[in-house]
């Protein structure tokens, strides 16, 4: 887009200039007052509008933390194009560590919205039409759910050519060609021409190291790729990008208290093992059996089940042993101290 004048929530930002934002939302039924916190920067070169969003869903913390070290790295100082940077999207979410808003509806599943629909409605609205439609792309970024940890992956619309181009450089190895679900920022995003990545990692109300560092490497990686940012020599060991087609969940075949036996990234064979379930006494009452050869991209953590309940995310590639390998790779690339990363 051209560098003019860009105006979010009544406030206008020239080329080369940096402000934060609070977007006012419907205040608390105690008559305090709530608002997006919204940061923009600038460059006074022309170039790509990119947002990164984080905390659609309340109790995903782990995206705070990420745009957080983000707005502070020395990589973005001289910025092409403009930078839009949203660390918490649900407000009310995050107050009461919760996935959803107090009307208990599911922000992600509320757009585009509408200025007189429900109180979610009215927050899509308000996200979608002040920051995500002014942009050329995004980066929405998420993790499990509660109880529940990801493996740093893209989930993204791999169809289309330019959004398999910035997933690609993003740079983790696990990427995933998901179907758009009905009301998702995704689905409104894409229907509007905004070229959107879904980053998923680590787990609710918790913060991860691996992931929080992989998700900063990779928005300032995509913002190389598209010119907003010079390039960089690459660093490590050279990481390949495995693109799975499908993914499964792998659900309890009884009730009781779970021994995992697979781990996150893990290569497993149809037929292995995963996990041991057992009676309150500690008795034998069943596995969990791997349907397929894949990698672990998801797993249920709290040690208790009830039969059915979904347990692994299993992703299926062509060479699931190489796209192992490299997870293991990539994790040692980005933890080789324990001082947080921050360019």
């Amino acid at each position: 887009m051209v560098n003019d004048v860009l105006t979010i929530g009544g406030h206008d930002i020239a080329p080369g200039e940096t402000k934060k934002i609070d977007l006012e939302m419907p205040p608390l039924y105690t008559a305090t007052n709530m608002s997006i916190p919204v940061y923009v920067k600038r460059g006074k070169r022309p170039g790509p509008i990119m947002f990164v969003s984080a905390a659609i869903h309340g109790d995903e913390l782990n995206g705070i933390e990420i745009v957080g070290r983000l707005i502070r790295s020395k990589a973005i100082e001289k910025l092409r194009g403009t930078l839009i940077a949203v660390p918490m999207v649900n407000v009310y979410g995050v107050l009461n560590q919760s996935r959803y808003l107090p009307d208990r509806r599911d922000l992600n599943r509320s757009f585009p919205g509408s200025k007189k629909g429900s109180l979610a409605g009215r927050l899509a609205n308000l996200f979608f039409n002040e920051v995500v439609s002014k942009c050329d792309v995004g980066i929405d970024l998420h993790t499990g759910a509660i109880h529940r940890s990801n493996l740093p992956q893209i989930r993204a619309n791999l169809d289309d050519t330019d959004v398999l181009e910035m997933a690609k450089a993003f740079g983790v190895p696990v990427l995933l060609n998901a179907e758009i679900r009905e009301g998702s920022l995704r689905e409104a995003a894409s229907t509007s021409g905004v070229k959107i990545l879904l980053y998923e990692a680590g787990q609710a109300l918790r913060y991860d190291e691996f992931s929080i560092r992989a998700g900063v490497k990779g928005i300032i990686n995509t913002m190389r790729h598209l010119g907003m940012l010079n390039k960089s020599r690459s660093r490590g060991h050279s990481i390949n990008r495995f693109i799975a087609q499908q993914s499964g969940w792998v659900r309890a075949s009884e009730s009781g208290f779970v021994t995992h036996l697979a781990q996150l990234g893990d290569h497993v064979e149809k037929g292995d093992k995963l996990a041991a379930i057992a009676d309150p006494f500690g008795n034998f009452v069943g596995s969990i059996i791997s349907p397929a050869e894949g990698i672990v991209i998801g797993k249920q953590n709290i040690p208790l089940t009830q039969e059915g309940e979904a347990i692994y995310h299993i992703a299926y590639f062509s060479k699931p042993n190489e796209v192992a390998e490299h997870v293991e790779l990539y994790q040692d690339n980005l933890l080789p101290s324990e001082e947080p990363l921050v360019e």
